[in-house]
Parts: structure tokens; C-alpha cells; sequence
């Protein structure tokens, strides 16, 4: 239920066109659904602007496909993250406008998908190697399917500077950017000094014994020197697509008020 919903909804009682009744019907799964195994917050969207996101790892198909179905029901925009084929498979058979993006590892139900990401500064997505790809992925589908206008820089990172330097541009014209790295994470202190705007750093568990699954990366960003850095937890891209979007949201608003 979202606040744009729910005052068409209120509008539909005074107009006369819905009687009292059938408005509380539609209000009965506020402010949750308890299906028992889980407990569906419908009332997320309306506290904070975006639907409960559903973490599927740990999950069976099964109760992916019910728990998105239910909240598509009510949302224009639901997303799944850590997700597999079979819980993919398991909810396209409910649901037509689901889509999975494979390497974010993420479901997607949007049928208003590529007609809301044409204005504002972008959300600029940095990975530093391919084998960042999947959390990065994740960052940008999250950023995109909330409403940002979402750009890739794919393999930019500090081994090799001169892939990053043509896009200077690029990275002082975001709204916000998102720099994914492993190894010893100094992508996002290069960016941060480069372009001046809000960066967001997502440590991966990628590289060798002494990483430490991405701890190493994860102290190196905590540390940063450069200033207009904040991290995520480990592998987190959901939650830095999350964060992006907002920022990059946000300065639209203060844009379109001036």
C-alpha cells in the first residue's frame, strides 16, 4: 500500500464510488499479512516510499513465489534478492511481468520497467573487475527498478587507472555513485577524489587467503581518506543500489523545488 494508493483510495469512499465495506476489505493486510512461516509488511511502502524486499536465499521456491505474488498484488514495484533459477521459474509461473536478472541474482516484477528512469542525475554504478560483476549488477537492477536513471562502468579498477580516468564526466555528473571492489577496495577513495559526490563502497568477498572474505576491502573503505565515503557490509549491493537511489532521489526533488 502506498500513500498514492491509499489516497485514491480514500478519494473512491467520499467520491461514493466504493462503499466502507469494500475499503476495509482492501485495508484488512494493514499494516502486515501473517501467512505464519512469514509476516508481510504491507505497510512498508507507506512508511518509507519502497515495498518490503524480499532476502529469498534461504527460502524455498515455494514461498518465494507466494510472498512476491502477495506483495505484487499491492505494489507496483516488488524486488527479490539472492535469488536462484528455480525460485525465478517459481514465480513467473504466478506472476507474467517477473523478470530475473541472472547475475544480480535478482527478481524483478515491474511492469512499468524503462518508462519511470529517463530524468534526473544518474546513479553511476563502478566495478572494479569482472569478477565483482554479480554484486555490482545488483547495486545497478535495485537502483533502476526503484526509479534511477542507472550507468556501468564495468572493469575500472586501481590496477589499471587509465580505464577509469575517461569517464571523470560521467562520475561528477551522478547523483550518487556506487564503487564495488575486492581485493584491497581502494576503487571508491579514487572515485570519491575524482568526481566530489556522494560515493557509496561495497566491499566484496572477492581475492586471495588474506582478504579474509572481504574484510580486508571492507577496513581499506571504513578508512578512506577521501572525504564523501560510506560503506555497506560486505557483498551488500542491494542495499548500496538502495541507498544510492535515494540520495540521487533526493537531489532531484531539491532540483525540481528550486
Amino acid at each position: 500500500m502506498t500513500e498514492e494508493a491509499l489516497r485514491k483510495l480514500l478519494e473512491e469512499v467520499r467520491a461514493g464510488a466504493l462503499d466502507v465495506g469494500a475499503a476495509v476489505e482492501r485495508l484488512r493486510d494493514l499494516p502486515y499479512e501473517d501467512l505464519g512461516y512469514v509476516r508481510i509488511d504491507h505497510h512498508r511502502a507507506l512508511r518509507t516510499g519502497v515495498p518490503e524486499v524480499v532476502y529469498c536465499e534461504g527460502k524455498s521456491p515455494q514461498q518465494v513465489a507466494e510472498i512476491l505474488s502477495r506483495l505484487a498484488a499491492r505494489n507496483t514495484v516488488v524486488l527479490g534478492t539472492r535469488a536462484d533459477a528455480e525460485m525465478a521459474a517459481a514465480v513467473q509461473a504466478q506472476i507474467g511481468t517477473a523478470r530475473y536478472h541472472d547475475v544480480a541474482r535478482m527478481i524483478v516484477v515491474d511492469p512499468d520497467s524503462g518508462a519511470k528512469a529517463t530524468v534526473g542525475r544518474p546513479v553511476v554504478v563502478c566495478a572494479a573487475g569482472t569478477s565483482d560483476l554479480p554484486v555490482a549488477e545488483e547495486a545497478a537492477v535495485t537502483a533502476a527498478a526503484l526509479g534511477s536513471p542507472v550507468e556501468r562502468l564495468w572493469d575500472v579498477g586501481v590496477a589499471g587507472l587509465h580505464r577509469l580516468l575517461p569517464h571523470r564526466a560521467q562520475l561528477t555528473g551522478a547523483g550518487a555513485i556506487v564503487a564495488v571492489a575486492g581485493m584491497e577496495g581502494a576503487l571508491p577513495s579514487v572515485v570519491a577524489g575524482l568526481s566530489g559526490g556522494p560515493v557509496i563502497a561495497v566491499p566484496t568477498s572477492v581475492g586471495y587467503g588474506a582478504h579474509f572474505g572481504g574484510i580486508s576491502a571492507l577496513l581499506t573503505m571504513i578508512n578512506s581518506c577521501a572525504p564523501g565515503v560510506c560503506v555497506v557490509n560486505i557483498d551488500n549491493g542491494f542495499g548500496a543500489g538502495y541507498v544510492a537511489h535515494r540520495i540521487a532521489r533526493e537531489g532531484r526533488t531539491e532540483a525540481t523545488e528550486t
